[in-house]
């Protein structure tokens, strides 16, 4: 496995709520930490919650207080469960890899699509 894989994803009404998996290599994994990025369409693509090697979390003012962003080692995989969702949460959301390490540069997911409607 080379990049990472995006699970998740879909539509829902406002008020709603969905669950992100992205899932990497073990080596990657255990290096690297992981951000969620969106992009909405016409937008620059944004960082929204990241999370460390050592477990260390932080989110975007947009987003904090109803989204979490979460690891499950067993599986090297990390989830961003996003509660109370918005119109203005539509986007691609991105995993990407994070870290100074070579290993960590330019690995990302396929995207998903998150549509929130009113």
């Amino acid at each position: 496995q080379v990049g990472l894989v995006e699970s998740g994803g879909g539509s829902v009404q406002a008020g709603g709520s969905l669950q992100l998996s992205c899932t990497a290599s073990e080596y990657i994994f255990s290096r690297c930490g992981m951000g969620w990025y969106r992009q909405a369409s016409g937008e620059e693509r944004e960082l929204v919650s990241s999370i460390s090697v050592d477990g260390t979390t932080n989110y975007s003012d947009s987003v904090k207080g109803r989204f979490t962003i979460s690891e499950e080692r067993t599986k090297n995989t990390r989830y961003l469960q996003m509660n109370n969702l918005q119109p203005e949460d539509t986007a691609v959301y991105f995993c990407s890899a994070l870290g100074i390490r070579p290993a960590c540069r330019n690995i990302w997911g396929q995207g998903t699509q998150v549509t929130v409607s009113s």
